[in-house]
C-alpha cells in the first residue's frame, strides 16, 4: 500500500468551504502555514494548489485541491480530493475546474430578456448549480433569471446587462468565486457587499445562496405617513450601515413599517432588515434596508437563522 503514492486518509468531517486559496511554488512548515487560508498546513508542501478549509500534515499538494477535507501523511498529485457528502452545495460559486464540477460548455447564443427555449434553460441551470437564484428552470427568460444573472455578472466583474452574450457565457465556463469579505468569519453568515451590491449567505462556509440586492440609496429623504393613528414626518440619510450584526426578528408574509411595505423581512440593524421588493433596481433606492428579488425573499428565511452575523462592508459608487 505504501508503494507509489501514499497512503491518502481524507476525513470529510464538517463540510465547511471557505474561498480557495490559491498557492503556487510554497513549500516549508512556515511557509505553508502563512499561506493557508482558514485551514492548517504543517511540515508539507504546496505546489500549484489550493487547500480550502482544510489540513494537510506532513504532507504534499501538487498540482491538486484539497477542499473540506484532511490529508495526513499523504500526497496529492495532479488530483482533486472532494468532500464526501454531494448534499451541500459545496461547488457553488467556484471555478469550475477547481471544484470537479461537471463541464459546462455555453451554447453560444445571445440571450435577450423575454426569450424562450432549451438555450434559456441552459443559462438557468447553471446559475442555479453556481448558487444563484434564478426561479424555475422552465426556458423563460423573465425577471427572475434576469437578476440572478446581474448577481452572477457582478461578482464576475462584468457590467450587469439583460443580454447573455460572449463574455457571459465564457463566465459561466469558468466562474469567479465571489470575495469573501470576512475570511475569517463564522461558516454560516451573510455578507453584504455594498460596493458591487451583492449578498451572499454562507452555510458550513458554502455559499449556498448568492443574490443581487439594492441597498440605501445614501440621499437624505423625508417622508409623511400615518402611524399610530397620527400623520407624521419621518427623515433620514437613506443609508445602509457598514458593520457586523446578526440577524434578529422577522415577519413572514408583507410587513408594513413606517418607510413602506417589506416581504418576509428578516431584520438585522434596528429597524434595517433584508427583505423582498416589487422594485430592486441596478443601484442603491431603498432607505436603509436591503432590498432582495421576490423569489430570493421566498427563499432566504428558510435559510437563514435568528443570531446570524451579517456583515456589511464597502461602498457604492455612482
Amino acid at each position: 500500500m505504501m508503494r507509489g503514492r501514499r497512503r491518502l486518509l481524507v476525513v470529510a468531517g464538517a463540510a465547511t468551504f471557505a474561498t480557495a486559496f490559491a498557492v503556487t511554488g510554497v513549500s516549508g512548515p512556515a511557509q505553508a502555514r502563512a499561506a493557508a487560508s482558514t485551514g492548517t498546513v504543517t511540515t508539507g508542501t504546496i505546489t500549484t494548489g489550493t487547500v480550502t478549509t482544510g489540513t494537510v500534515t506532513t504532507g504534499t499538494v501538487t498540482t491538486g485541491t484539497v477542499t473540506t477535507g484532511t490529508v495526513t501523511t499523504g500526497t496529492v498529485t495532479t488530483g482533486t480530493v472532494l468532500p464526501a457528502s454531494a448534499a451541500l452545495p459545496a461547488r457553488s460559486a467556484v471555478p469550475a475546474r477547481a471544484t470537479g464540477y461537471p463541464p459546462f460548455t455555453a451554447p453560444g447564443k445571445t440571450l435577450k430578456l423575454g426569450a424562450k427555449g432549451s438555450v434559456v434553460k441552459a443559462l438557468q441551470a447553471r446559475l442555479k448549480e453556481l448558487g444563484y437564484v434564478p426561479g424555475s428552470v422552465d426556458g423563460r427568460y423573465g425577471g427572475a433569471t434576469l437578476t440572478a444573472l446581474w448577481a452572477f455578472q457582478k461578482v464576475q466583474g462584468i457590467t450587469p446587462t439583460s443580454t447573455v452574450a460572449a463574455r457571459t457565457w465564457r463566465a459561466l465556463e469558468n466562474p469567479r468565486a465571489p470575495k469573501v469579505l470576512v475570511p475569517r468569519g463564522k461558516a454560516t453568515r451573510v455578507e453584504v457587499n455594498l460596493t458591487k451590491q451583492v449578498m451572499v449567505l454562507y452555510r458550513g462556509g458554502v455559499p449556498v445562496l448568492i443574490s443581487h440586492i439594492s441597498s440605501g440609496s445614501g440621499i437624505p429623504y423625508t417622508e409623511y405617513a400615518t402611524w399610530n393613528g397620527k400623520r407624521q414626518r419621518f427623515s433620514g440619510s437613506a443609508r445602509t450601515p457598514t458593520g457586523d450584526y446578526k440577524t434578529t426578528w422577522r415577519v413572514k408574509g408583507w410587513h408594513r413599517s413606517y418607510l413602506g411595505q417589506l416581504y418576509n423581512p428578516i431584520f438585522f440593524n434596528g429597524g434595517i432588515a433584508l427583505h423582498g421588493a416589487l422594485s430592486v433596481p441596478l443601484y442603491p433606492a431603498s432607505h436603509g434596508c436591503v432590498r432582495l428579488p421576490m423569489n430570493v425573499a421566498e427563499l432566504l428565511p428558510g435559510m437563514l437563522g435568528k443570531g446570524v452575523p451579517v456583515h456589511v462592508r464597502g461602498a457604492f459608487r455612482r
